[in-house]
């Protein structure tokens, strides 16, 4: 057979296989194309369900009314910070962690004046101006009513002193919104707003060892407080020592009292101006 023609029908009989060839590289190319859209849309997706899941832990956990933390994130992050304190190496200091109570004062006068609506407004005004007054390691949220608890991490009983005293202060000298009080009022401080609030401070584990106990010590130091009228902080570790149990995370003279008028009742609460005459006058 000549060459030529043998050329010929090798082209011949190869044809409908370079075709096939073709298409089945076509159809791989379209198929990979296929694979890689449908591997977008999933891609997509999962981005959609993880910030819709986001997005359900957050509301979940954050209260409604005021935007802050609620009281379920609350207890899980008091449990995971008192596990974390008592969990640490043999022979290395233990971690420090204070807990805040605060209960606000005054919202019956606006809500007598502007309803409940408003004073819920202000409330959650008054929660997130609270809530930049504290590290972003620190978590506040509200515990229920007026009551809010702030989680201290890496806190002892200094430094919850001075969280205390910065909450207090703006607390009564927050603009709330666009209300002001009806009337001056005889016992208001001048240039309040009309609310105060009480502080119970508890630490660990000088007042609890676990979670617990720290929320029953820090209650029973915020009804001191209470009991003064207000704009004041008292620790548990007082509460203690005025039973005549001594006390071994109290460190330094933390009182505005004297040092020979120790604390004997409630009305020698720790009121920020209190605090702020005693340092004037160690000064």
């Amino acid at each position: 057979m000549p060459t030529p023609f043998l050329v010929q029908a090798l082209a011949v009989l190869s044809a409908p296989a370079l075709g096939a060839v073709a298409l089945t590289g076509l159809r791989l190319r379209r198929r990979a194309a296929d694979a890689e859209t449908r591997e977008a849309a999933l891609r997509l997706r999962v981005d959609e369900l993880t910030a819709e899941r986001d997005v359900l832990q957050r509301t979940a956990s954050c209260d409604p009314l005021t935007g802050v933390w609620n009281y379920r994130h609350l207890q899980l992050t008091l449990d995971r910070e008192v596990e974390r304190s008592r969990r640490v190496d043999p022979g290395a200091e233990p971690r420090q962690l204070a807990l805040l109570m605060l209960e606000i004062a005054g919202f019956e006068a606006v809500v007598a004046e502007h309803g409940r609506g408003r004073g819920n407004a202000i409330l959650r005004d008054l929660a997130q101006r609270l809530s930049v007054e504290i590290r972003r390691s620190d978590t506040l949220g509200r515990y229920g009513g007026e009551e809010f608890l702030v989680v201290l991490p890496d806190t002892g009983l200094d430094g919850a002193v001075q969280v205390a005293e910065r909450l207090c202060w703006s607390v009564r000298r927050h603009q709330l919104l666009d209300w002001s009080p009806a009337g001056p009022g005889p016992d208001r401080v001048s240039g309040s707003n009309g609310l105060t609030a009480a502080v119970g401070i508890a630490v660990l584990p000088e007042d609890g060892a676990h979670a617990a106990l720290l929320l029953r010590a820090a209650d029973r130091a915020l009804a001191a407080a209470r009991a003064t009228g207000g704009d004041c902080w008292r620790g548990a570790a007082e509460l203690t020592g005025r039973e005549g149990t001594e006390h071994p995370g109290r460190t330094g003279n933390l009182s505005p009292c004297d040092e020979e008028a120790p604390l004997t009742s409630a009305g020698t609460a720790h009121t920020t101006a209190a605090v702020a005459a005693a340092r004037d006058a160690g000064a």
